[in-house]
Formats: structure tokens, C-alpha cells, sequence
């Protein structure tokens, strides 16, 4: 019986302060919503929404009122998040 190789879920150093930022109720939504969707054997693409434009190769979800944008590197299948910020900032 073969192990189907799960996704990993990294942070940029400047999402990860993004993070750190938030109170710790979004934080924690945050962080159960990448482990449980994301760091998984499916596609990660099955949630949220490509984005266009400046940020075409990046992904975005949202989490209660913040978004995670992220790239999504097949190849060494990592979720890079690059982004966590409140909906209303996230794209300045």
C-alpha cells in the first residue's frame, strides 16, 4: 500500500508577521482552516479563487473577515502563503 504525499503549508516571512498581527480568534481560524483544507493529499485548488491581473499565479481564500493569498507550487507540493491580511487590506 502505497502514502499519498500530503501538502505542505509554508509562510512568507512577511505573512507569517501579517499573522502574528491578528487576534488570536482569527488567527486561530486561520491556521485550522489551512491545516484542515489545505495540508491534505486533494488539490488545493478545490477552495477559493485564482487571481488576475498583477497577482495572476496567486490563490486567494477567505477566512471569516481576512483573505490568505497564496502560490501554490505543484512541484514540491507546498501552499506558500504570502499574504494574511483583513479583507479591506489585503490587496494594498
Amino acid at each position: 500500500m502505497s502514502e499519498t504525499a500530503l501538502w505542505r503549508v509554508e509562510f512568507d516571512s512577511d505573512a507569517l508577521k501579517e499573522l502574528r498581527k491578528l487576534g488570536a480568534a482569527p488567527r486561530q481560524s486561520i491556521l485550522r482552516y489551512l491545516r484542515d483544507r489545505f495540508a491534505t493529499p486533494e488539490d488545493p485548488r478545490r477552495f477559493g479563487k485564482a487571481l488576475s491581473g498583477e497577482l495572476a499565479g496567486l490563490w486567494r481564500d477567505r477566512v471569516g473577515d481576512c483573505r490568505i493569498v497564496c502560490r501554490i507550487e505543484d512541484l514540491r507540493l507546498i501552499v506558500l502563503v504570502v499574504r494574511v491580511a483583513h479583507c479591506r487590506n489585503v490587496y494594498e
